[in-house]
């Protein structure tokens, strides 16, 4: 069997720079794709791309005979014109050369943010209701690149769809990002302890991601068996339950803080992941094990 050629955008980010690791450990050969020159992940079987996706000329070039497409970008925090540009724009650009190159997989990183939440939802599975237009930027723009995807074609297409990940890097959210503002702003030390902390550590989420990318999960025509052959299929990734109390309690206490426990109406379900663990996707890392390494990180 020759080696996978998987496209992997964003390659130097948290989620991507993981990828592009779990990938090179099975074997494919990775075309990073990146802004800025040599911020590629140094490693044998890495080729670095610098560019833009969202150009057409380039996004034809870097696809052009690859297995595989991974995307991960996303501008969290920028405005909503921009979210569109870079996430639905940019991620149709370069889906829609994969597509015209005949690229067999394209792996969209999307998130459980899209999915609605609110009190009283209950558990969340891949048919759950998605949120309405007023739910935040990010949620929604995720959201519409999603839609976006599932109309495509010529692809087998497969939505990954996170909760929060935890894992270190600067660029982590939940481990440095967030735990930065509780440090700043008191505000955000406020939250129901029972309500809902869904998770992934990005070592798990890189594994899941890497197995579909190079072609291990196979596809078929059951979604529960595998990504339906040139369709388009959402799966969840999540770890084991947590509240904020697992999680704003440990971020607190590592920075020597004091959280404020509110009661009030929250989400208290779980994100539902018994189609990736039907795929043979299994998560390594344990809830304690990911808050220790977030407990330690700030320390």
């Amino acid at each position: 069997m020759t080696s996978p050629v998987v496209v992997v955008t964003g390659a130097n980010g948290l989620v991507g720079s993981h990828v592009v690791s779990a990938l090179v450990d099975r074997g494919a050969t990775v075309r990073a794709v990146v802004r800025r020159p040599g911020t590629a992940p140094g490693r044998p079987g890495v080729e670095e791309h610098v560019g833009d996706f969202a150009d057409p000329g380039f996004a034809g070039s870097v696809v052009a005979g690859a297995d595989a497409l991974v995307t991960t970008v996303h501008p969290m925090g920028d405005d909503r014109d921009s979210q569109r540009r870079v996430g639905v724009d940019g991620t149709l650009t370069i889906a829609d050369a994969a597509a015209g190159s005949g690229v067999a997989r394209h792996v969209h990183v999307s998130t459980a943010a899209v999915y609605d939440r609110s009190p009283g939802t209950g558990d969340v599975a891949e048919d759950g209701d998605l949120v309405d237009d007023d739910a935040g930027d990010y949620a929604v723009v995720k959201r519409d690149v999603d839609a976006a995807l599932a109309r495509a074609a010529g692809t087998t297409r497969v939505l990954v769809r996170p909760p929060a990940i935890l894992g270190p890097g600067d660029s982590s959210v939940w481990n440095a990002l967030r735990p930065a503002r509780i440090r700043d702003d008191e505000a955000q030390r406020h939250a129901a302890p029972d309500a809902s902390f869904a998770w992934v550590h990005v070592d798990d989420l890189a594994a899941l991601i890497a197995d579909l990318a190079s072609g291990a999960i196979a596809a078929g025509d059951d979604p529960e068996a595998g990504p339906v052959a040139g369709g388009c299929t959402p799966v969840n990734a999540a770890g084991e339950p947590a509240t904020q109390r697992d999680y704003l309690g440990t971020v607190t206490t590592a920075l020597g803080l004091e959280p404020v426990w509110e009661d009030e109406p929250v989400w208290t379900g779980q994100i539902v992941a018994d189609r990736a663990r039907g795929w043979g996707w299994t998560p390594r890392v344990s809830l304690e094990e990911a808050l220790e390494e977030l407990a330690a990180g700030l320390r």
